[in-house]
């Protein structure tokens, strides 16, 4: 079994600044991770995989987020999606998510 779970957020600032240097904001990595953890802990011996994603919606900041991280051994994504496109290519978007975590 393999399981993609997705957390989509809409923030004007996806990226917070301190020190010059651009994070993203931590509390939403870590809600993301226990809700992994949480699913994870729920099949007990049985075979699987969860992966967690916060899916945010593009916006007109500079640096927008497409990155990948390992915690605690679960695959944690952080994907922006442009809504401001055809839904054809938002469809590619989407499909794309799909590819990356399901093939």
């Amino acid at each position: 079994m393999i399981v993609l779970i997705i957390d989509a957020k809409y923030y004007t600032n996806m990226m917070q600044t301190k020190y010059d240097a651009h994070t993203l904001h931590s509390n939403n990595l870590y809600q993301i991770f226990t809700y992994v953890k949480n699913k994870d802990a729920s099949f007990g011996d049985e075979q699987h995989t969860v992966s967690g994603m916060l899916l945010y919606a593009a916006t007109n900041e500079a640096i927008q987020p497409n990155n990948s991280y390992r915690m605690s051994g679960s695959k944690i994504s952080v994907k922006t999606l442009d809504l401001n496109r055809d839904f054809s290519e938002i469809a590619a978007q989407l499909n794309a998510i799909v590819e990356e975590h399901f093939s």
